[in-house]
């Protein structure tokens, strides 16, 4: 697994995740602070492209996963690798 709370929170929210089917961001900013969640959604985010870069989920636009992660931008889901 992971040291860092919020690729745990990721990991095991996309594991559980009906097969086909992504969490939002907003899924896990809630699940590891539910009463500052609008405050981790940058730390998310971090969280989630250290992940995709591992190859451990996928980033999707659109449903579509998304090639250049370095140029993600606007809204995304998070999906098994």
């Amino acid at each position: 697994m992971t040291d860092d709370p919020i690729e745990t929170a990721i990991l095991e929210l996309v594991a559980a995740a009906p097969e086909g089917r992504s969490i939002a961001p907003a899924d896990v900013a809630k699940a590891i602070d539910p009463d500052n969640h609008h405050k981790r959604f940058g730390h998310v985010r971090q969280a989630a492209l250290r992940l995709a870069k591992a190859g451990r989920i996928q980033i999707l636009r659109k449903g579509k996963p998304v090639e250049d992660l370095d140029a993600l931008k606007g809204v995304y889901r998070l999906g098994r690798a």
